[in-house]
């Protein structure tokens, strides 16, 4: 496949960065359509002879966009531009399914399940804003003791997710027997204080925060099969994560 050239316009008398120039060019690139998810991207050497910028000053802005996930960099193919969904990959498991392989005992109540129009998780599905979604919100406890709060949108086509399957064995399980297997996710984890029904609900006491988390999970087509924010009690729950060098 050919690879596409962005007219880029350096300007050198600019405050500007010149590693940010470019980085912001090449991403409106991205963003507005002109490369598109796959495309292979122009090399650091290539770049920087076509605009006469040092190979450190392309190699930071190509860097920028590969930490913001527009950018993929493969040994034995090189850079291409990233599937615009996806923010990182990792490992996908739900809290019902890590609850049994530590050995505790997982059950869930569900408070909410039917359909809803939310704007800002049909963003997050890429779906319309009045697009009608299935909202759920269940209360996951591990050996008796309440432990999240979980509310999930789903698109349309998972309507027919009954309480019973959501009661039993989780979420991911009836997303997996409708033919749907999240292979990556977009995942933000941060802590709030409690809202008054969260606080009751987890059973907290005192001033404890929450930690929190929001994933678009994307099936293997690239599509968003589900948006979720949960919270933790941030005594009982914690996030481990392997770091490498990069």
């Amino acid at each position: 496949m050919e690879t596409r050239l962005v007219d880029v316009r350096i300007d050198r008398t600019s405050p500007v960065p010149l590693w940010h120039q470019l980085s912001e060019q090449l991403t409106a690139a991205v963003h507005d359509g002109l490369l598109q998810p796959g495309d292979p991207f122009e090399n650091e050497l290539a770049i920087a002879a076509r605009l006469n910028l040092s190979r450190p000053t392309v190699r930071r802005a190509m860097q920028e966009m590969v930490d913001q996930g527009l950018l993929v960099r493969r040994r034995g193919i090189g850079t291409t531009v990233a599937n615009r969904k996806v923010h990182r990959r990792a490992a996908l498991s739900s809290l019902h399914d890590d609850l049994l392989r530590a050995g505790q005992a997982p059950t869930t109540t569900v408070l909410e399940l039917g359909p809803v129009r939310d704007p800002r998780a049909a963003a997050a599905l890429d779906l319309p804003a009045d697009a009608e979604l299935l909202a759920v919100v269940r209360l996951r406890s591990a050996d008796g003791s309440p432990l999240a709060v979980m509310r999930n949108w789903l698109p349309p086509t998972f309507a027919d997710i009954t309480l019973e399957e959501l009661s039993g064995d989780g979420l991911y399980a009836a997303l997996r027997a409708r033919g749907a297997n999240p292979v990556v996710a977009r995942q933000s984890v941060g802590a709030r204080m409690p809202t008054p029904a969260e606080r009751r609900r987890l059973a907290i006491v005192g001033q404890q925060p929450v930690l929190t988390m929001t994933r678009t999970a994307f099936g293997g087509d690239g599509a968003a099969i589900e948006f979720g924010d949960h919270c933790y009690r941030a005594e009982d729950y914690s996030l481990d994560l392997l770091l490498d060098e990069r």
